[in-house]
């Protein structure tokens, strides 16, 4: 990122002259122009290239956290764990160093790292080996009886790698499988994971194809190769499969034929009596890994709440991404992610700004709450979920802020996973006065329910929204809108490019963070609490924590 010598200064000098200033000022422009402005001030020193990158365990990390906590302190914010700004979170850091992967049978080959494939492993040990581990295409790798689907159905993979599609059964299919164009959970890559695990299979290899994954193979050798975090376990992960991995369609292309799999493979795995193919040929991989126990943390900050303290409207956003890593076609290595995802920390401390505003307190109690290692798998809301500071029986909802548009204005407003809870309800009935339309995902196949922290607290049952700005762009139209979408989503998304530009129109971002702040205003002055919609998967979870 080059980031302008003079406007970065600016915004450092801004900053630095407000840390002893306990005035609350009062937002002399419009809300949106004001949140604008201070939404650009933010991205500017997240994304800038002395935060390296922002990646936990390093002094990106550091400098990231620090500079998060000053900032809730400057709002006059209290600390909100126990005195402290800060939740520890243990992480274990995995390096997992290949070399080629050797095929052996009908396929004969040696596949390349980081170029046909890509592989790493959960489990805490220093070195592990496949050695002659049989291959089977076990399909989508699902099993889901209430859509009457079973992928490993009579299988034994013990001992065995299987090989599996991305997205479900559902995804542009010619009849009505799953959800559609909708991808569930099931379709999700830490799904597959998850699933060989339980099936106890020695290996599990995704077939990328990009369509159906959302994002293209230079995606996937960015973000899945390195070094990975995940929690800390106490089994050591050893219930995971041996290796996890990627590999390229043109790879398993290849692979597939030499077992007479040819054309559509998804028609292929999609067909109703489809059995799991045993493809003749074996697998041999070998990775070392380098093991770096630490702490990462998430920063949390409280306003608390006049009349019923104890329940909390709880906001976030992930404040981590890639750090240092693979140089672009321009020899840039540091991975910014100004858009994924200083913007929507830089939402998250717009809306703290307004709250501390507010000539009355808020009834209940608004936390803010920036989490780490979300581009390693959501692991900083997934801690915060399972180790909750506030009761989750008694959070009301969960806001969730990630990758605003940086295109400005826009006359609508989507909902990921549009129709789970009341939440939906609020958002409409706040944009309904101004003519703002509100859509579901854009785009639905992308899985993106399940790729953002509001997901690990759905999970426990706790009503969440992740709110984008949509498509339509006020002054240039719909069209322009969907075209900086898909620019961003296929030159910029986990690339050295998404960088702070002076060119970035906040306005939009602005316009998601003040709609954001308006349903926490609501949400908080209220005595009920919003639940989930009839036939949510999450619904009966929050019924039965309710009831106790």
């Amino acid at each position: 990122m080059k980031l302008n010598f003079i406007s970065f200064l600016a915004v450092a000098t801004l900053l630095a002259g407000c840390a002893g200033n306990e005035k609350k000022t009062t937002i002399v422009t419009t809300p949106d122009t004001g949140m604008a402005a201070d939404i650009r001030q933010h991205i500017a020193v997240l994304a800038n290239d002395s935060l390296l990158g922002r990646k936990p365990f390093t002094r990106g990390e550091d400098k990231t956290i620090a500079y998060i906590a000053r900032e809730f302190k400057k709002l006059g914010l209290e600390p909100g764990n126990n005195g402290t700004y800060f939740q520890e979170v243990p992480l274990v850091e995995i390096t997992s160093a290949s070399q080629e992967m050797k095929i052996s049978g009908a396929a004969t080959t040696s596949l390349k790292p980081g170029v046909d494939f890509v592989a790493s492993t959960r489990r805490e040990v220093d070195s592990l080996s496949l050695k002659n581990s049989p291959l089977i295409f076990a399909g989508f790798g699902v099993v889901a009886p209430e859509y009457g689907w079973n992928d490993y159905k009579g299988l034994d993979v013990k001992g065995k790698t299987v090989i599996v599609l991305v997205n479900d059964p559902g995804f542009k299919a010619k009849e009505k499988l799953f959800k559609g164009d909708t991808m569930t959970y099931y379709g999700r890559w830490t799904y597959k994971y998850e699933e060989a695990a339980r099936q106890g299979a020695a290996g599990v290899i995704i077939v990328h194809q990009t369509e159906p994954a959302s994002y293209g193979w230079q995606v996937i050798q960015n973000s899945f190769t390195g070094s990975k975090l995940y929690l800390q376990q106490a089994d050591k992960h050893m219930n995971r499969c041996m290796v996890e991995g990627w590999m390229s369609e043109e790879a398993a292309t290849k692979l597939l034929s030499a077992a007479g799999i040819n054309g559509d493979i998804r028609e292929y795995a999609r067909k109703k009596d489809f059995k799991a193919v045993p493809l003749k040929s074996t697998v041999s991989l070998s990775l070392k890994n380098t093991l770096n126990y630490s702490k990462s943390h998430n920063v949390i900050a409280r306003l608390t709440g006049s009349a019923r303290p104890d329940e909390t409207i709880l906001y976030t956003a992930h404040w981590d991404h890639f750090g240092i890593g693979k140089p672009d076609a321009k020899g840039d290595s540091v991975y910014n992610g100004a858009v994924d995802n200083a913007s929507g920390v830089a939402a998250v401390l717009a809306v703290a700004k307004k709250f501390t505003q507010q000539k009355t307190k808020p009834k209940r109690s608004i936390v803010f709450l920036a989490v780490t290692a979300e581009e390693q798998g959501l692991l900083g809301s997934e801690y915060y979920a399972t180790h909750p500071i506030y009761p989750l029986n008694k959070t009301v909802a969960n806001l969730n802020i990630d990758a605003l548009s940086d295109f400005g204005e826009t006359s609508n407003f989507s909902i990921t996973g549009k129709g789970q809870n009341d939440l939906d309800d609020y958002v409409i009935a706040l944009t309904k006065p101004k003519g703002w339309d509100v859509v579901g995902d854009e785009n639905p196949g992308s899985g993106s329910y399940y790729r953002s922290d509001h997901f690990n607290f759905a999970k426990m049952g706790v009503p969440a929204l992740d709110l984008h700005n949509g498509s339509k762009s006020i002054q240039r139209g719909e069209e322009f809108g969907k075209e900086k979408a898909k620019e961003y989503n296929e030159q910029h998304y986990h690339q050295p490019s998404d960088e702070y530009s002076e060119a970035m129109d906040t306005k939009g971002m602005a316009q998601t963070a003040n709609l954001m702040y308006q349903l926490g205003v609501k949400l908080s002055n209220e005595t009920t609490f919003p639940g989930w919609k009839k036939g949510s998967e999450f619904k009966a979870i929050r019924d039965k924590m309710m009831a106790k």
